[in-house]
């Protein structure tokens, strides 16, 4: 049977050519073997009629923003069709009429517009979605459609976006009971000044005399926010934003990013998932196909942390000089001896890209167990703060009533 196709070659030059195949599937894979990206194929002759036909779908449209999940879908969905032989419009066709969100449909649309109609290559069809897709997923993709190999490049993206999600839930779902606590302590202790202190303050005030430091700080405090609530609810908000903002500049992001390595037991768990992020994100870019040097400016810019981005960004300069990539990564001091070993150990057996995902795992095991005992650790430790506020506070409300009665008692 003869194919009329369009594809992109490795120069990123499109061309239209006529094939014979058997099928569909064939044609596909004696153009991958071209290291061609098919964007097209019709059924005979130049101008023949179209042999892929639309098929109907039960589609879940829903409504929300476009998360990572279904990225991670869109990714593992488009493999498979390329994998099985569909042309990448059709492909992206199929894929924008099932997705989950409208507005990912909406960015699916035109990045099938501009593949289809643009002519532009895959990846500069999704550069345009920076915030959608990240310069990693981008890069591996380009990586892909120069090497003819786009659906391991997307497999390869889909299980890096998982593993690296599954970090994020795991830091997320620890952070959950101490919040949880920290907001109940906040609370009661909130409603104990503006309800239960007044009517103390009252009963106290016919008794006249001297009210212990303790009760009198509650009470300050209890009149403070009752009679100024607006002026420390503007405070509140003021401070916020102004963290906010300070955090989101470059110099207070770096302040932030340092110290959180140094505190005590966070600093290694946040060091230990900068070096996860890092190192699978290096390996997962090598092994796609991605040059050392491109890969290094990508890792530096997705790892969360501006120390360890600068590092990165040091050791990438002096990988351009000509070093190896194990000496700059050392002299940072940001990774630890056995990391930089065992890429001194991929770089020598011609394996980096192993070495560097077997330290990802390494350290995402290492996370998981901080996280378990830091969780564990935690638990005991809030209860106890949380008796030690509504404790101390109780106390301080009944403190005066115990002195008055070994008065009256004496």
């Amino acid at each position: 049977m003869i194919y009329t196709f369009t594809a992109r070659d490795e120069s990123g030059k499109i061309i239209t050519d006529v094939l014979e195949a058997k099928d569909t599937r064939e044609l596909m894979d004696k153009l991958r073997q071209r290291k061609m990206t098919v964007t097209k194929v019709v059924e005979g002759g130049k101008g023949g009629s179209s042999a892929q036909t639309k098929k109907g779908f039960n589609f879940l449209v829903g409504k929300g923003k476009i998360k990572t999940d279904n990225i991670i879908v869109f990714s593992r969905q488009l493999a498979t069709m390329i994998d099985s032989g569909l042309p990448l419009v059709h492909s992206l066709d199929i894929l924008q009429r099932q997705a989950a969100s409208p507005a990912f449909q909406e960015v699916i649309l035109k990045i099938k517009e501009d593949v289809e109609i643009g002519g532009q290559p895959l990846s500069t069809a999704l550069g345009k979605h920076s915030n959608v897709f990240s310069g990693l997923f981008v890069n591996m993709v380009k990586a892909g459609e120069m090497s003819g190999t786009l659906d391991n490049a997307l497999t390869q993206l889909a299980g890096y976006m998982e593993s690296s999600g599954s970090i994020v839930r795991k830091v997320k779902s620890a952070a959950t009971y101490p919040v949880m606590i920290g907001g109940m302590a906040g609370a009661i202790g909130l409603a104990l000044l503006i309800f239960i202190v007044p009517m103390f303050a009252g009963i106290y005030k016919d008794f006249g005399g001297d009210l212990p430091v303790i009760t009198k700080l509650m009470v300050i405090a209890s009149d403070f926010i009752r009679k100024d609530f607006i002026i420390l609810i503007g405070g509140f908000i003021g401070i916020a934003v102004g963290g906010w903002r300070f955090y989101k500049s470059d110099k207070g992001k770096t302040i932030v990013d340092k110290l959180s390595l140094k505190l005590p037991i966070v600093g290694p768990i946040v060091r230990k998932i900068a070096i996860s992020k890092v190192t699978r994100t290096l390996g997962t870019l090598i092994q796609s196909g991605v040059s050392i040097l491109d890969a290094l400016i990508i890792v530096g810019k997705t790892s969360g942390n501006k120390v360890i981005e600068k590092a990165i960004d040091t050791a990438q300069s002096r990988v351009r000089q000509g070093e190896s990539i194990t000496k700059p990564l050392a002299d940072t001091g940001v990774f630890p001896p056995m990391v930089t070993e065992m890429i001194s150990v991929g770089e020598e057996t011609g394996e980096l890209e192993k070495m560097l995902t077997k330290v990802a795992d390494f350290y995402d095991q290492e996370v998981d167990a901080a996280i378990s005992s830091l969780t564990s650790t935690l638990e005991p430790v809030m209860m106890l703060g949380l008796g030690v506020i509504v404790g101390g506070m109780v106390i301080g409300l009944y403190l005066p009533i115990f002195k008055l009665s070994s008065v009256v008692g004496g």
